[in-house]
């Protein structure tokens, strides 16, 4: 069913995103204090594409990310606490310390990964939703990925293999102007980098306010609807900007000041926050929604800073030892 999101249930994905919004600046400001090793690409301003979509899939459909996939992880089900005890590499983490920031995965909902390969994540999608179709369920596989792997060749080899046997998966691309620090309009040859390639696989497609929830729950809603009833997969091009850079080492000083203040004048928490007041929801409760976020948030903190470290004799479970092949057989 097409996702409908009422005053209530906007209200609830405010504070989702809210929560996600704030997991991110705990995770910058740990970052800072060294309590993050590695890097980490925050996705604070995209909050919408992924509890939007989320809003509008089961709890069995399956979701893939890039290794911006904090809100993704967080959006399927991934406590704040548990993210960031990943981060900081604690035996807590989502992942026990073995993914770190570009790894998230909490296959229990849904959430087969984040990749830190461009691109390499969407073949994957289109495998899961080939199981799906195969066993005969109803499930939906998502791909979310950014406006540069739609130049990388597995963006196309999965849109192709999908739209030859109708697999239901949606690719989702998360268009927030730049492929790491390059404009994608400068390296790009048509105006809307996903959408415009769709129709080379005669895959249907749309370009969609990625900073509005209701907006992307719709769309995914929509798309989800086609792909259960055999009608096989989208492409939705969700147009948003990042607020941070590329990554916590990018300053990101190549962005024109003026690009900037005008992508943060559509803050999705504040297109979230209007839309709630326009349904007549008083001011109280978008505060007090907001202040709960803040709470989660800051017991999140707390629970992932005193959580014990990871065991170093566990590093090695939960992987293949030899490298072998004799898994597969």
């Amino acid at each position: 069913m097409t996702a409908t999101v009422d005053a209530p249930r906007l209200l609830e994905l405010y504070e989702l995103m809210s929560v996600i919004r704030g997991t991110e600046k705990a995770a910058h400001d740990a970052f800072l204090a060294g309590l993050v090793k590695g890097t980490t690409h925050l996705a604070a301003g995209h909050e919408a594409v992924a509890v939007g979509a989320s809003a509008a899939l089961r709890p069995d459909d399956y979701v893939f990310a890039t290794y911006r996939g904090h809100h993704h992880a967080m959006a399927r089900g991934a406590a704040p606490a548990e993210c960031l005890a990943e981060l900081m590499s604690k035996a807590t983490g989502v992942c026990q310390a073995k993914g770190g920031s570009m790894h998230l995965t909490k296959a229990s909902a849904g959430m087969l990964g984040s990749y830190a390969i461009v691109g390499a994540h969407l073949p994957l999608a289109a495998g899961a939703a080939w199981s799906a179709l195969l066993r005969g369920t109803d499930q939906v596989a998502v791909a979310f990925f950014g406006d540069g792997a739609t130049n990388i060749g597995a963006f196309h080899e999965a849109l192709n293999l999908s739209a030859v046997w109708a697999l239901p998966v949606l690719f989702i691309c998360e268009n927030n102007l730049y492929m790491e620090y390059t404009p994608i309009s400068s390296v790009t040859a048509v105006e809307h980098p996903a959408a415009d390639r769709a129709a080379a696989y005669r895959l249907p497609a749309e370009v969609i306010d990625g900073n509005d929830v209701v907006v992307v729950a719709d769309a995914v809603g929509r798309a989800a609807d086609r792909a259960r009833a055999g009608g096989g997969p989208t492409v939705l091009e969700a147009q948003t900007y990042r607020h941070f850079g590329h990554s916590r080492t990018d300053p990101a000083t190549y962005r024109p000041a003026e690009e900037v203040q005008r992508w943060l004048a559509r803050d999705p928490l504040d297109v979230a926050s209007r839309r709630l007041s326009e349904l007549g929801v008083p001011d109280q409760e978008i505060t007090a929604a907001a202040a709960r976020a803040a709470g989660v948030v800051a017991d999140a903190v707390a629970a992932a800073k005193s959580a014990d470290g990871a065991d170093p004799a566990q590093a090695l479970t939960d992987v293949w030892a030899d490298g072998g092949h004799q898994w597969r057989t």
